[in-house]
């Protein structure tokens, strides 16, 4: 049995809105259509961690719960502040062992996170730690709240992820590597995120924004005029 108890998973999210989330899929996409790409993205990541052994299930949530919300959540509000303030509240929220994804990544599934969440993930681990691509990271887990190991880490630059983890190694912490994910930023980005996933809310939602207009998401990234063939990009 894990020493430490079972684990809260934690997902922190903004509530979909247009014009407030995955900003820089505009353009090529629409305000209404880059909120629907995070609709799908974080009911695609609810619903894995739904399918995942936890203690609690907590969403963290800037803004207000809407029918993407699948029943087992709790959900608590984000706290003012920067993004490392946010996360560092969420873990203070919790007792035991507890494990925070974002809404970035639909990719995610229940074998990405299974050594964390195994009867012996926390045998001789302290902290659990998932990189993104984009030098940021995509997961966190720490077998005990400790917010501080949070605060004050610059959030949403090339060296965030190398940065949280140099915290966790220099407060003594014994810490295990989760695979690499690639967030969803960019077009690009949502095109291999619907790739890594073909099945899902998100890559669903992604075909349908290809399909319609007033410009469509190319994978490059590049805004492609309604009615154009491909090869008049």
């Amino acid at each position: 049995m894990n020493p430490c108890g079972p684990t809260t998973l934690l997902v922190i999210a903004k509530e979909p809105l247009p014009g407030r989330v995955k900003t820089r899929l505009t353009p090529p996409c629409t305000p209404g259509q880059a909120a629907r790409i995070a609709e799908a993205s974080l009911a695609d990541t609810l619903h894995a961690v739904l399918r995942m052994p936890a203690r609690r299930r907590v969403l963290v949530l800037d803004g207000r719960p809407g029918d993407w919300l699948p029943p087992g959540f709790d959900v608590v509000p984000q706290c003012a502040g920067g993004l490392d303030e946010r996360l560092a509240a969420a873990f203070a929220g919790c007792s035991g062992p507890a494990l925070l994804v974002g809404m970035d990544t639909p990719q995610l599934t229940p074998e990405l996170l299974a050594p964390a969440l195994a009867d012996d993930g926390w045998d001789g681990c302290d902290a659990w730690f998932g990189p993104a691509s984009d030098g940021g990271f995509w997961a966190l887990g720490l077998a005990e709240p400790r917010p501080a190991l949070l605060r004050g880490v610059p959030m949403s630059t090339a060296r965030t992820g190398l940065l949280q983890r140099r915290r966790l190694t220099a407060a003594g912490l014994a810490v295990r590597d989760l695979p690499e994910l690639r967030d969803v930023d960019t077009a690009a980005d949502a095109a291999h995120a619907a790739a890594a996933a073909p099945h899902g809310r998100f890559a669903e939602a992604v075909a349908a924004v290809l399909r319609t207009g007033p410009e469509r998401c190319s994978a490059e990234g590049a805004p492609v005029a309604v009615g154009a063939r491909d090869g008049d990009r």
